[in-house]
């Protein structure tokens, strides 16, 4: 019996320290991103992922909407998405916190219509079919340029399209106008002479959210704070090699070059914290949405707001 104990001890030894041991199971951070945002693109071009102690799972969304739903069903640790897609998110009581924001020129959201188009103003806009998808600033931008005209929300006729199609509809006349972000922009500029009649800029914050599910907060929160001080470091590296990463960038999303140069030479992205001044950014967007009744209650947003992370995002 004591024979048989000590073998059995033995073999437990020799099986738990031999290169077949099985080891824990690996942490993975699943991220959704966006081409507005490039952040995959940016850190792997940047190879500040390199030793990490996890893996990235990425996943591609067209769109705010798709990604919220991501984030709110628990299938996403993080995500990249405008402040309005964010809220709209919270409003349904999703288990989310903004943890950090990031910001790009505000010219990288515009309406655009087409080059031969008569229209100048919003106010051309009477009756016209203006692109848009529920929860994202497309939406956002063209609510605001209205209410900055004093026009009703119905004057101009909304139709919902995700914007990979609203990208084909406005060269070929089936919409009037296209409130997009980049890189869609430059797109529609390069290809097809597209001009923006307004963006962001004095209309909107343009804020854009890194959202994280509270589970994932709880649970894999060094992991994540140690991916925000990454993608910091990919920003200051995509600013100080722009024309490199934009050529990398067009290969990889499979655009012209001149599209990426266009995009990102003018983009200026940063990340950071949650800081006073994107904190009542966030609130003033809510008030807004809730005021043009897109949001169906006011939304306090000081409860959806995590700053622990603001050291990570600091340095």
């Amino acid at each position: 019996m004591k024979l048989s104990r000590f073998l059995c001890s033995v073999l437990t030894a020799a099986v738990l320290t031999s290169p077949f041991a099985y080891a824990a199971e690996p942490l993975v951070l699943h991220v959704g991103d966006q081409n507005y945002y490039n952040i995959r693109a940016s850190i792997e071009a940047s190879g500040v992922l390199k030793g990490a102690p996890y893996t990235v799972d990425w996943k591609h969304f067209q769109a705010a909407a798709p990604l919220a739903e991501a984030l709110q069903t628990g299938a996403l640790d993080l995500g990249f998405l405008g402040d309005s897609g964010f809220l709209f998110l919270a409003a349904k009581q999703a288990p989310v916190k903004l943890i950090g924001v990031s910001r790009q020129n505000p010219d990288t959201i515009a309406l655009l219509v087409p080059k031969d188009s008569p229209v100048q103003t919003i106010a051309d806009l009477k009756g016209k079919k203006v692109a848009y998808w529920p929860g994202a600033w497309s939406q956002q931008l063209t609510l605001r340029a209205l209410e900055q005209g004093g026009l009703a929300e119905d004057y101009v006729e909304f139709v919902k399209l995700m914007p990979i199609d609203a990208a084909a509809a406005l060269p070929q006349g089936s919409i009037d106008a296209f409130p997009v972000w980049e890189p869609y922009i430059s797109q529609q500029i390069v290809f097809s002479g597209a001009r923006p009649i307004l963006t962001a800029k004095n209309l909107m914050p343009g804020l854009s959210a890194i959202a994280a599910s509270s589970p994932a907060i709880d649970s894999k929160r060094e992991a994540i704070a140690d991916f925000l001080g990454r993608l910091k470091q990919a920003r200051a590296w995509v600013d100080s090699h722009t024309d490199e990463y934009a050529d990398l960038w067009a290969k990889k999303a499979n655009l012209d070059q001149q599209v990426s140069r266009h995009w990102l030479r003018q983009a200026h992205m940063t990340v950071g914290p949650v800081d006073q001044q994107a904190a009542a950014d966030l609130q003033s967007t809510a008030d807004f949405l809730f005021k043009v009744k897109a949001l169906p209650a006011p939304l306090a947003t000081a409860g959806i707001i995590d700053t622990s992370f603001q050291q990570a995002l600091t340095h």
